[in-house]
């Protein structure tokens, strides 16, 4: 396979909206053909609450995971949110406990292809899912856009099939099934929603390829949502439905209920096509499953904390290769455990990730992080997570003790894996230090995060740089607390900018004052341009100052905070209309004047220049630009 120049290629943006919802949609979907029986022996009728209630917590969880894949549509997903948010050993462990989840999920679905396949084509259940999963490593292998594709179409099939059988059904429904409703009461329910929560962990899988996604900002928390809704109705009117045309006797503890049920009304070859059904329901959930799993080795690999070679990239696939080979040999290696033990191991752990969703996003907002620009904001903040918080802790206590130890394991392996790669690792910055130290008024970072932030929102964006952009990066940067009249802040200017337009500071501040007096400068009560013409050839320079205490220009403007002082010789006439065109746009951005004043540093004044809403002139405008 080919690679790049230092072994590592780009992933491209090759999956649309309706992809990304596929792909969760798939990997959700398969939950309904193998769990409820199960799940039916825990919580009897009330299993139809139990989804509901499953259903309601994850779309906490969704919302969260919905906001932070808007900001930093990363490959990894969760993990980047997590390392980000709270720290590369937090972010370590978690990110090894899902791609561990993401794999037992994805092999407990390639073994439960064999209970409906089996009959027809036998063979070891293990060597037959092994032969699947390596099927499903090629597709991913050959490029995420020719998986996406697939992934649509058997998604499609699939809620057309479960469409039938839900319309079909509601004439053979036996209203007797569904009493006693909850014979364990609220404790029956609750088990049973810890139990069958790990089919919700296809919202995951979206976050996942966030990278691969076109239009991240929009698209990611639009296919979360669609994902959600869909799946959240299939389950609830499949699960009505199955209940109430299967005997209890024979749907409790069943592997496969919904085709048992489809036989009870459509006959023997409702449930022969229905067996078709679950297949490919489970074949896309395995599919979606080694995709998404796959990006997490390829994320804690660009981070140092997994060796270099997990984070190549096929330069003519686009794929992470190695990460995929990786995640199908672990996915190969667990095909040996027993279905209800991965079951529980992968709820409890998904479930603990959208604790840590819900976490993430407090500490993201409440640490005031001036690059953190969601396109999507989760409504009803904190509200939404605190109620997800209590929610998912009371679920993670009925998973049971088994799948509680399993999950201390896997998190006491990430903590091995951080002490031996952690001291390399890249990222050593979080929001939960920015958060600290506005709370202790105390400096403890060098605002790394911040600039990282800023190059995912011009990847995200697609934002190209222009001249004007290049300009501010290099420009000077006043920043002053106090009170100033117009001619002492001139007089600091002059003193700035007189060497770089080879004029005297005495001069230019005569220049700056002359020019204010023929025509104010001042656009509104927070803005002023201050602009002057020197002697000489290509010159063209910008200085940006925020007062906080205010400048005081005349009588009418006594507070002005924002300040762009451009300097700049006669044939670079369109080079100071673009910049003047560039100022009026950044200042209509409504968020713009607040985000100037809560602003930390100078940096963080320039970032919030280069971050502003505008179009941008790639181009160098003619005239000339500055040598």
């Amino acid at each position: 396979m080919q690679e790049g120049p230092a072994g590592r290629g780009d992933l491209k943006r090759r999956l649309g909206m309706v992809d990304a919802a596929s792909v969760a949609c798939g990997a959700m979907l398969s939950g309904l053909f193998i769990l409820p029986g199960l799940a039916y022996a825990i919580s009897g009728p009330g299993l139809l609450a139990a989804y509901l209630l499953a259903w309601l917590l994850a779309a906490t969880g969704m919302l969260s995971q919905a906001e932070l894949s808007s900001a930093m549509p990363k490959a990894g997903g969760a993990y980047f949110f997590v390392s980000r948010s709270m720290g590369p050993s937090v972010g370590t462990v978690y990110g090894l406990i899902t791609w561990i989840s993401l794999c037992l999920k994805s092999a407990v679905e390639l073994l439960a292809v064999t209970i409906f396949a089996g009959p027809l084509i036998g063979g070891s259940p293990a060597l037959v899912a092994g032969i699947f999963c390596l099927a499903f490593l090629l597709v991913n292998l050959l490029g995420v856009r020719q998986a996406g594709v697939i992934q649509t179409i058997l998604v499609g099939l699939i809620l057309a099939a479960l469409g039938l059988y839900v319309f079909r059904g509601l004439t053979a429904i036996d209203v007797q099934h569904y009493a006693p409703f909850a014979p364990q009461g609220l404790q029956g329910v609750m088990a049973g929603a810890g139990f069958i929560f790990v089919s919700f962990g296809g919202l995951l899988k979206i976050a996942s390829i966030a990278e691969e996604v076109q239009s991240p900002a929009v698209s990611i928390p639009r296919s979360m949502i669609l994902a959600l809704v869909v799946v959240g109705c299939a389950y609830l009117s499949v699960i009505f439905v199955t209940i109430g045309v299967a005997r209890p006797e024979m749907l409790r503890g069943a592997f496969d209920p919904v085709s048992l049920a489809a036989r009870s009304f459509l006959g023997p070859s409702g449930g022969v096509a229905f067996n078709v059904v679950a297949i490919c329901a489970l074949l896309t959930a395995a599919n979606a499953g080694i995709m998404a799993a796959s990006r997490y080795p390829l994320a804690l690999s660009r981070d140092g904390l997994l060796p270099e070679v997990f984070s190549r990239v096929n330069v003519r696939f686009h794929t992470p290769h190695v990460a995929i080979l990786l995640t199908g040999g672990l996915v190969v290696a667990t095909l040996c455990f027993t279905m209800e033990v991965v079951v529980k191991a992968a709820s409890s752990v998904l479930i603990l990730t959208y604790v840590f969703s819900c976490l993430s996003i407090i500490i993201m907002r409440e640490s005031h992080l001036q690059n953190y620009r969601p396109h999507f904001h989760a409504p009803f903040y904190p509200w939404i997570q605190l109620l997800g918080l209590l929610g998912f802790g009371m679920l993670l206590f009925q998973t049971g003790i088994v799948s509680l130890v399993t999950m201390l394991f896997i998190i006491l392996g990430g903590a091995l894996l951080h002490g031996y790669y952690g001291r390399t690792g890249r990222n050593k910055e979080f929001a939960l230090l920015h958060l600290i130290e506005r709370l202790l008024e105390r400096e403890y970072t060098d605002h790394v995060l911040e600039t990282e932030l800023k190059e995912i929102i011009h990847e995200r964006d697609s934002i190209a740089k222009d001249r004007f952009d290049e300009l501010i990066e290099d420009c000077l940067v006043l920043d002053i607390e106090r009170s100033l009249t117009k001619e002492e802040f001139f007089e600091a200017v002059s003193g700035l900018l007189a060497e770089r337009g080879r004029i005297r500071q005495l001069i230019l501040k005569g220049m700056f004052l002359i020019r204010e007096e023929q025509s104010s400068t001042v656009l509104s009560p927070f803005l002023s341009i201050p602009h002057v013409r020197v002697r000489g050839q290509r010159t063209f320079e910008i200085l940006v100052a925020r007062c906080r205490g205010g400048i005081r220009f005349s009588e009418d403007f006594q507070e002005v905070h924002a300040v762009f002082v451009l300097m700049s010789t006669r044939d670079m006439r369109q080079m100071h209309l673009h910049s003047l065109a560039a100022i009026a746009q950044i200042f209509q951005d409504p968020d713009f004047e607040t985000r100037w004043m809560n602003a930390k540093n100078e940096k963080a004044l320039r970032d919030t220049i280069l971050l502003a809403p505008r179009r941008r002139q790639v181009a160098p405008p003619g005239g000339g630009a500055p040598a």
